[in-house]
């Protein structure tokens, strides 16, 4: 570093957001229908806001232990055993993150040295690879395909030369494809990791958004819903940290409550680290999240029931359109291609579709390989907006292909 503040260059190699570009073209004009936003168009259930105001009324506005209220993790422990079938403690074995989204960085930073190379199933969430290069490790990107419906697959393990990683990074159901896997499907992926003695980062942060495979529930773990954990499987709780959060399926992005389960050494090395970075998380935020999980469970359903319907609509709108759709049974994001007959590249229909239609949605090739010549399009929005905007689309498309 100079006198100049010149940046680091971790840094410097990380370039500007992909979607970002796009968010700040649409922020241009007021007649936009925003489709590439992944926060819930929902708020927070009433009783967790209410959690909220009273622990403010009452002054509970201190810091809490750097692990987080006791009480909270206690919840947390009780809810993702129900939930998922995983078992952690509170005392040592979960850490309350100031969202999913620190959870993760706190993983990097404290599991990856320098020259360290970290697998990450892509198309992926945009934050793994800057996250990755800002512990200075080097990203190691998995193609996984739309004719795997973009689940991993040992071969695409293997093809990318992942036995020689340090860190393997999974998120089911994904962002951007909204695919989901099946505990079958992991069982392969968890057989690998121990084979090669391969570290494992699952970001579960829509874990209960899984839709209409619930009769696939037989198939996860005992206790569960439809979501599978790779750390339920054999060997594979010591060698994988889970990163959940309030932001999703409880619509708190903005209170920015997250945690990480794993076990006791590795949940105090990411504590290490939170506790110099961010002390805590914020306290109003963990009272809302400890009213979540005691008391919101219908209000999730509810919320579940309106994406689920929502994501049929999507799918079949775009099938109409003529623009091939996968069938996403996960997140809240459908990732279609542009049609057949675009002169051009997805990044440019995105853009024009945006100009010339005021929709916004994300270019896939954003989102690491795997991903171009597609679009991410978010359905966290109103039936009667996303109508609007898959009928925008399609005028585009006649238009122009």
């Amino acid at each position: 570093m100079t006198g100049s503040l010149e940046p680091a260059e971790r840094v410097q190699a990380v370039g500007p957001s992909g979607i970002r570009r796009f968010f700040e073209i649409a922020e241009e004009r007021d007649d936009v229908i925003s489709l590439g936003v992944g926060e819930p168009d929902f708020s927070a259930p009433w009783a967790a806001r209410d959690a909220a105001i009273q622990s403010l009324e009452r002054g509970k506005t201190s810091y809490t232990a750097n692990r987080g209220m006791y009480d909270l993790r206690e919840a947390i422990s009780r809810y993702v055993g129900d939930r998922f079938g995983l078992e952690y403690g509170p005392d040592e074995e979960i850490l309350v993150t100031a969202g999913a989204s620190e959870a993760v960085d706190l993983a990097f930073r404290a599991f990856v040295d320098p020259g360290d190379t970290v697998a990450v199933a892509q198309p992926a969430y945009i934050s793994y690879g800057p996250g990755v290069t800002f512990a200075g490790g080097e990203v190691l990107p998995v193609r996984t395909r739309e004719e795997d419906d973009f689940r991993l697959t040992v071969e695409a393990l293997e093809t990318a030369g992942a036995e020689t990683a340090d860190l393997l990074v999974l998120c089911y159901p994904n962002n951007p494809t909204g695919a989901v896997m099946s505990r079958a499907d992991l069982e392969p992926i968890a057989a690998f990791a121990r084979e090669h003695d391969l570290a494992v980062l699952s970001d579960e942060i829509y874990a209960e958004l899984t839709y209409d495979e619930r009769d696939t529930a037989a198939d996860a773990s005992p206790g569960t819903a439809t979501h599978a954990s790779i750390a339920t499987l054999p060997g594979m709780r010591e060698r994988t940290i889970v990163c959940n959060g309030f932001s999703k399926a409880h619509a708190m992005t903005g209170l920015r409550l997250g945690y990480a389960l794993g076990p006791g050494g590795a949940i105090n090395a990411m504590n290490r680290v939170h506790q110099y970075g961010m002390l805590s998380a914020p306290t109003t935020a963990q009272y809302a999240a400890l009213e979540a999980l005691d008391s919101c469970g219908d209000d999730v359903e509810a919320m579940v029931d309106q994406y689920n319907r929502r994501r049929r609509f999507v799918i079949s709108r775009f099938r109409e359109i003529g623009m091939p759709c996968f069938e996403a049974k996960g997140a809240f994001y459908v990732f279609p291609e542009v049609p057949d007959g675009w002169d051009g590249i997805a990044n440019e229909f995105a853009e024009r579709l945006l100009r010339e239609r005021g929709v916004a949605v994300v270019p896939g090739d954003v989102f690491g390989v795997g991903g171009e010549g597609h679009l991410r399009v978010s359905y966290a929005t109103g039936l009667e907006e996303l109508r609007e905007a898959l009928a925008r689309i399609e005028s585009f498309v006649d238009q122009h292909v």
